[in-house]
């Protein structure tokens, strides 16, 4: 086995994600020659040809939508300089679990991200960013500008789970083409959240604005704040949202609707895998400031990180995996850091 890799460490303060990638180029590079053969050397031939397509199509739609990051995206495709930096800044084929826990006077947000892209795990940088409100800490990836999950010390924490699949009629192929043709000229969920670590005071403006921002496709979003009760899900379609808040001392989500935006269940696909036996299963744990409850079917082969943030105190700690098992060594925060 691989000798377990420590997860850096870096202040950007008043610096973007671009500045990550001067760092981290080599690793940046090993990353996307990785995410190219995710599926075997076909996948690897297949993103040759279809990468440089993907790149002109993502870029004209971050120009007709306006953007705010699109400037430090094509940076960072010029400085990676192989295809795929600009699709993959707009690419939102993840899994995920995660939740909201009531831990005495406080929560705990923690999260599982799923993803097939091997080497993501390892590959884990905890950035410390800034934007008006103040400082937060992004656990991201080199030639990254969106937000997945991150925690903002004194503010709250938050990660993107992704949605369901909106039914079109047409078989799962056919309906995933359908809604990528379909994407309105909004901000994708990982700048949505972003824009919220950098400008949003406190949870509860954190909250209207991930529940009221037009969405350039549907996204899952789970919010903790620095009190008691402060705590929830929101469940987005691109114009509506559903909220569910924190009850009997958790929220949870996986890839799947419980209240859907748009009151109908029967209209949306669940992601794989197992969305509603990750779900069962999270409804059940505790909240604990360990990775005891990384278990088996929240745990599985697509898992890539874990992280536990309690933002009420900065205490924030990330595990990078390579499916059910570890690819890093812990990574904790001090607390206020």
């Amino acid at each position: 086995m691989k000798p377990l890799v420590q997860i850096p460490y870096v202040a950007l303060d008043g610096e973007t994600p671009f500045a990550l990638l001067a760092r981290f180029r080599a690793e940046a590079l090993a990353l996307m020659k990785a995410a190219r053969g995710t599926f075997g050397p076909a996948s690897y031939l297949a993103s040759a040809a279809l990468l440089p397509v993907l790149d002109a199509l993502s870029w004209r739609w971050l120009e007709a939508s306006f953007n705010p990051y699109r400037e430090e995206i094509y940076a960072i495709a010029r400085e990676v300089g192989v295809p795929g930096a600009i699709a993959l800044n707009v690419c939102f084929e993840w899994g995920c679990t995660g939740g909201v826990w009531g831990v005495g006077e406080t929560v705990l947000l923690r999260r599982v991200l799923d993803w097939p892209f091997p080497r993501l795990g390892e590959m884990t940088v905890v950035a410390r960013q800034t934007g008006p409100a103040g400082a937060f800490h992004n656990v991201t990836w080199p030639g990254f500008a969106g937000v997945l999950q991150a925690s903002a010390p004194g503010r709250f924490a938050a990660a993107i789970n992704q949605a369901p699949m909106k039914k079109r009629g047409l078989g799962f192929v056919g309906d995933w083409a359908l809604n990528r043709l379909a994407v309105p000229r909004a901000l994708p969920p990982a700048h949505l959240l972003r824009r919220a670590f950098e400008t949003a005071p406190d949870y509860a403006a954190a909250k209207a604005m991930l529940c009221q921002e037009p969405l350039a496709v549907p996204a899952i979003f789970i919010l903790s704040g620095t009190r008691r009760g402060e705590g929830c899900v929101i469940e987005r379609s691109e114009r509506t949202f559903s909220l569910r808040e924190i009850a009997d001392g958790r929220v949870c989500a996986a890839n799947h609707f419980v209240k859907p935006p748009e009151g109908r269940a029967h209209a949306w696909r669940a992601r794989p895998i197992d969305s509603k036996g990750r779900y069962a299963l999270a409804r059940t744990l505790a909240g604990t400031e360990d990775f005891s409850w990384f278990l088996p079917p929240i745990a599985n082969v697509n898992s890539r990180l874990a992280l536990i943030a309690d933002a009420a105190n900065g205490m924030l700690a990330v595990m990078g995996t390579m499916g059910a098992r570890p690819s890093t060594e812990i990574f904790r925060l001090p607390i206020n850091a």
